[in-house]
């Protein structure tokens, strides 16, 4: 990359997969990037550098950087401190092209890390403030339980036949398993990672 070439440099959310925002970097920002393992990017209307979140504190904290197959477009996996778009909304990208916004989120598995990132944000409330913070303050015996009680009854809708009860109990079942995961200080993500690696060895 030469200095003066700009590249497009898509964001996208490290856990989720949720498309963040798109920028433009030129070989200085992609080095300060890399050198601060925050997203900086060039700002085409101010003439500089400007690092993502420096006013706003709504920083992008890298995890990966990489380039597609003709080096001239680069992805950006990234832990976002708050929303990324300048008008509050986790993504910049909540607009159809009638200019309608679009209430799901893209992916919709998305919802996911931001449920894993809420608990986290309970663990240090008081247990009467929030369930979640309950659950996390009672430790593994409370936290147990409660994924027994939900095991059970995602068996017992499924005997019943019912979907919607089914849907509704195992949306139980993995808020509880998330807070446990939470309790003992293990990321999701070595949940997604034992996935992946199954289905590669089936």
């Amino acid at each position: 990359m030469r200095n003066d070439e700009l590249l497009p440099a898509i964001v996208q959310h490290a856990r989720s997969g949720e498309v963040l925002m798109l920028g433009y970097m030129n070989e200085a920002a992609l080095a300060a990037t890399r050198e601060s393992g925050f997203v900086t990017f060039y700002s085409r209307s101010r003439q500089r550098l400007w690092r993502k979140g420096e006013t706003s504190g709504h920083t992008l904290r890298v995890v990966e950087i990489r380039q597609d197959c003709d080096g001239d477009a680069l992805l950006i996996l990234a832990e976002p401190a708050g929303p990324t778009c300048h008008t509050g909304r986790p993504s910049c990208f909540f607009r159809d092209l009638d200019d309608a916004e679009v209430s799901g989120k893209a992916p919709p598995v998305a919802v996911l890390a931001r449920l894993a990132d809420r608990i986290h944000a309970r663990r240090d409330a008081a247990p009467t403030e929030s369930y979640t913070a309950k659950l996390l303050h009672g430790g593994v015996d409370r936290i147990g339980k409660k994924i027994g009680e939900e095991a059970a009854e995602v068996i017992i809708a499924a005997k019943n036949g019912n979907p919607a009860e089914i849907v509704y109990e195992l949306a139980d079942l993995m808020y509880h398993s998330l807070v446990l995961l939470e309790q003992q200080g293990v990321a999701p993500e070595a949940v997604w990672a034992e996935l992946a690696r199954r289905y590669a060895a089936s």
